[in-house]
């Protein structure tokens, strides 16, 4: 990998989920791209069956929410904190928020990150 290229990854590393979906957002925009596509033209089978068949439209943009923060109430606010711009009392708050939103209309990726590390800090989620 060129030096340029090692940098760029370098720099990259250090977003957060939240900014990184946010870089994935705008870059779509820019390009005229969506990175959905590739993996619905991946799911395909070789033969084209498909293609007559109506299209399922696969849901893109989903909202992390915390059903409860369960015994470790202090890790899941640290990780609502990693995950989100939220000052500790606002964290605290969501923490305690039965249905409250972590993280609105992102990608499955990263809807699937954040509920990886809110779960093993100890809380229930769900995606939706």
């Amino acid at each position: 990998m060129s030096e340029k290229l090692e940098k760029l990854v370098e720099e990259l590393s250090t977003l957060s989920v939240l900014e990184a979906a946010e870089l994935v957002k705008k870059l779509e925009e820019k390009w005229g791209v969506s990175a959905a596509a590739p993996v619905a033209m991946a799911a395909m089978p070789a033969g084209g069956a498909a293609a007559a068949a109506e299209p399922v439209e696969e849901k893109t943009e989903f909202d992390v929410i915390i059903k409860d923060a369960g015994a470790k109430k202090i890790d899941v606010i640290k990780v609502i904190r990693q995950l989100t711009s939220l000052g500790l009392g606002e964290a605290k708050a969501l923490a305690e928020t039965p249905g409250g939103k972590v993280l609105s209309a992102v990608g499955k990726d990263v809807a699937n990150d954040a509920k990886k590390k809110l779960e093993e800090a100890g809380a229930t989620v769900v995606l939706e």
